[in-house]
């Protein structure tokens, strides 16, 4: 081992990536916490991860294998005791044809080969893998499975009968699947039971993504802990339970919304990831064009009225709300929300949380605010007809209100206010903007490049060419989809004299969506095609956009296009 050791640190030395006080520094840090010379050296930055496993493959003659790339089979770890694994860190990446092949960090180590050989019973090709990389691994995939330290019971303890708790393996196993998703940039994570198997999928980007779990007998436990830390009914499995888990991860706090349902294959749990450090950006950095932003800012600075924010869940409503109040969050201004949950904390602004079992509604709340002397309002939604009766009333008695609806589009958003009853003068002196937005994915920005051209697609949007257009290619860092991120899609709607008439003649959606065309309205899918056009998405996110809204004005305007 000592030996292998100096093999690095001369090598490193030689090729000039170290130098003798940083060596020096390493050994003491290594000495002081009881880790490898490489892994000092990571530590400390001086070299990083991927350089010093590629030195030691070349030094010890065996190939490098970068896990990053690799989709390990997290049960592999069944021919390999946790203590054996972790001790001389080892992992079992495949096994073909009786050949395992083993990632090490030092695959010099005789000694751990020849265990690794006495208890797996087959040969064993070893190649060489980052040591902070393959120590990750190994806490993953041990704790996702029955084969944890944790795990490994007396026999004799099992023979008489003894139930034997586990709860560490599971405790860490929650706390994988986590901090995975976090580390992943997930919004939810589904824990889905089948008759056979224990789905895991991350929501990434809008889409789900199947991942590695625990297996299937582990999820009745699982459950179990999930319940305890939302405090939630351990004895209920017939029935939903929602609750709510603050959970720590390298130094963010995030909060977690768990939802669970019953169903034939056993209880299926979907948990929401809410990042309460989450920055406020601007509108610029949401992806605004500059004369909606010009619209947002006049309307929100004035005294009184309401902006409305629609779009489907998960669409990015509260975070452009939060932006709006940012910006007008000063000393001089009493604002107060009523969110449910409170999904970002700000400064100087008082939220208020709905707590339905105590009766605390958004009409309740609503009501109370109106006695704190508010100056802007934010309701998290307007989902009823007497939240909506109190928020608009509130808006024409000196107060400004900031909401959300669901409709598919900004022109849907006078039909809903009907729907709960309001009349359409209420409407027209109330309600002075409607912004209607949706999510679509970002092309990844380190596998983009040209896209092919897709005549279909061109052809569809009315564009010549596809100069501008790009597409990622896949990559480690958007798993492989060409997407990494999203950018906002926007339309605003604008209560002009005209849109105020047309409201107050029973004007349908058409009508609506029409006349605030002809006053400048761009549709959301003109704003997608504008951002493809500059490379921050692809023609396939606008036709995805365009067949969850109206096509309609779509169609009208590539005929319009082409003829011109």
């Amino acid at each position: 081992m000592l030996e292998n050791a100096e093999f690095l640190e001369r090598a490193l030395l030689e090729e000039g990536l170290i130098d003798e006080e940083q060596l020096r520094q390493s050994r003491e840090l290594a000495l002081e916490v009881g880790c490898s010379i490489d892994e000092a050296i990571e530590t400390l930055k001086y070299v990083e991860g991927r350089r010093i496993a590629l030195t030691k493959a070349q030094i010890f003659e065996v190939p490098y294998v970068d896990l990053r790339q690799l989709q390990i089979h997290f049960p592999n770890c069944q021919h390999l005791p946790y203590d054996v694994a972790d001790r001389f860190l080892v992992f079992p990446i495949f096994m073909v044809d009786g050949l395992i092949t083993l990632g090490t960090s030092d695959p010099l180590n005789l000694t751990a080969l020849d265990q690794v050989r006495q208890i797996v019973k087959c040969d064993v090709d070893t190649v060489q893998c980052e040591t902070k990389l393959l120590r990750e691994l190994i806490n993953r995939a041990y704790s996702l499975s029955n084969h944890s330290a944790a795990a490994d019971v007396d026999l004799a303890a099992q023979e008489d009968g003894v139930e034997v708790e586990q709860t560490g393996q599971i405790i860490s196993a929650v706390n994988t699947l986590l901090a995975d998703a976090i580390d992943a940039g997930a919004s939810d994570v589904h824990v889905n039971p089948d008759q056979n198997e224990l789905h895991i999928r991350l929501r990434i980007d809008g889409m789900l993504h199947k991942t590695q779990g625990p297996p299937l007998n582990m999820h009745p436990k699982i459950v179990q802990r999930l319940k305890v830390m939302a405090q939630l009914d351990l004895t209920q499995t017939r029935r939903p339970q929602d609750g709510k888990i603050r959970f720590e991860h390298n130094d963010r706090r995030i909060d977690v919304r768990v939802s669970i349902i019953p169903t034939i294959t056993g209880e299926n749990v979907v948990l929401r990831l809410l990042n309460n450090n989450t920055a406020i950006l601007s509108f610029e950095d949401l992806g605004f064009a500059p004369d909606i932003i010009t619209t947002i800012e006049q309307v929100i600075s004035r005294p009184h009225g309401m902006l409305l924010v629609t779009g489907p869940t998960g669409s990015g409503k509260t975070t452009t709300l939060y932006t709006a109040i940012a910006k007008m969050n000063r000393p001089d201004r009493n604002i107060i929300t009523i969110e449910d949950p409170v999904e970002i904390r700000l400064p100087l602004i008082r939220q208020v949380q709905i707590n339905h079992e105590i009766g605390l509604t958004f009409a309740g709340a609503l009501r109370s605010v109106l006695r704190q002397d508010p100056d802007m309002i934010l309701v998290g939604e307007v989902r009823d007809e007497e939240t909506a009766s109190i928020a608009l009333q509130a808006s024409l008695t000196g107060h400004f209100v900031l909401s959300t609806l669901h409709t598919n589009d900004a022109a849907g958003s006078v039909a809903r206010l009907l729907d709960f009853g309001l009349p359409p003068f209420v409407i027209n002196s109330a309600v002075l903007g409607v912004v209607a937005q949706r999510l679509v994915r970002r092309v990844c920005g380190h596998c983009a490049g040209p896209a092919e051209p897709d005549v279909r697609l061109l052809s569809q949007f009315g564009l010549h060419s596809a100069a501008g257009l790009l597409a990622g290619t896949g990559c480690t860092k958007c798993m492989q989809t060409g997407h990494h991120g999203r950018v906002g899609v926007y339309e605003m709607l604008a209560f002009t004299p005209l849109i105020e008439q047309v409201v107050g003649n029973g004007g349908t959606h058409d009508e609506i969506r029409d006349a605030a065309i002809s006053e400048g309205m761009e549709l959301m899918w003109k704003d997608a095609l504008a951002k493809a056009r500059r490379g921050l998405t692809t023609l396939g996110e606008v036709e995805k956009l365009v067949s969850v809204i109206e096509t309609s004005q779509c169609e009208d305007e590539v005929v319009r296009r082409k003829s011109a």
